[in-house]
């Protein structure tokens, strides 16, 4: 916990230099280290619980479906078949919780590399943790860019929900995180490599307003490997900015992510019990301010 602010949390990162941002700590109920990074969890006054990796905001149970719906069901609803899903880290459980809500979803395999974090979540966190007990789910724990060169595997979705690149390590500088090679541009190939065909990948993408050159160098490598690659956000007032995006590519030429190819009616998402995403919700993802829409459209 902060020393400056007693009794709140404030998050600082290299990622997001010169802001901070501050949640009032009722109490702490997992504060420990595994061997990739510092894991906390407490349970904040107007937030809920919230994990924390290396001092980052993973999620808060306020606002985490604004996150975890849109990355899950912007590339599903994208795929006219999305039978068999891979997730790329997601430790939190709450992709899976969410793939276990689609009802064209047959098999789940996700690859976590720190499995501490699946525990602390299913121990403290239930109302993300319970992916975990989504029986269409097997989970390996290692190096999800190592899980992709080994796996003889093909999947329809590939989802990559995964931490930032770099963590602030205090007085000793930054350090890549865990995450730093989900990052790298050869991941995406590695990805192409084991999708079927017409297959779709959804990845974390950063905030457009903190980490826009990092965006636009991703999205121009993805462009000379797929033949549809885009760009959508959501808003999540806790991270960083209010807003993270998911960078989708589709190995199909004919892929339109801005028109989802399957569409829920009002009475459909209040029975899969979703609180963010909806059709309108998906369209509207992809409509970005002129600014980096406008590079977006020279990135290559």
């Amino acid at each position: 916990m902060d020393q400056d602010l007693k009794g709140w949390f404030t998050e600082r990162s290299p990622m997001w230099p010169g802001q901070a941002f501050s949640l009032k700590v009722d109490k702490v109920l997992l504060d420990t280290r595994s061997k990739f990074q510092h894991i906390q969890i407490f349970q904040s006054s107007n937030y809920g619980k919230v994990l924390t990796l290396d001092g980052a905001i993973q999620f808060t149970e306020r606002d985490e479906a604004s996150y975890q719906e849109m990355i899950t069901f912007l590339p599903l609803n994208s795929h006219p078949a999305p039978k068999k899903v891979l997730v790329v880290g997601g430790g939190d459980g709450g992709v899976a919780r969410e793939l276990a809500k689609h009802p064209l979803v047959e098999q789940v395999v996700q690859c976590e590399i720190d499995e501490k974090v699946v525990e602390a979540c299913k121990e403290h966190v239930p109302s993300l943790g319970q992916g975990f007990s989504n029986p269409k789910l097997t989970l390996y724990t290692g190096d999800g860019a190592e899980f992709l060169q080994t796996t003889d595997q093909k999947f329809d979705v590939i989802i990559t929900d995964a931490s930032d690149p770099v963590v602030n390590e205090g007085e000793e500088g930054t350090k890549d995180g865990p995450a730093a090679s989900l990052f790298n541009e050869d991941y995406y190939t590695r990805m192409k490599a084991k999708l079927a065909p017409g297959g779709i990948l959804c990845c974390q993408g950063e905030s457009i307003w903190l980490h826009a050159d990092l965006i636009i160098r991703l999205v121009a490598n993805c462009r000379r490997t797929f033949p549809v690659v885009d760009y959508a956000y959501t808003c999540t007032p806790t991270y960083p900015s209010g807003q993270i995006g998911f960078i989708l590519c589709s190995t199909n030429p004919n892929t339109n992510f801005r028109e989802p190819v399957t569409v829920w009616d009002e009475s459909e998402v209040e029975r899969l019990g979703l609180k963010y995403y909806n059709a309108a919700i998906h369209r509207a993802a992809f409509v970005l301010p002129t600014f980096m829409s406008t590079r977006l459209k020279n990135a290559k």
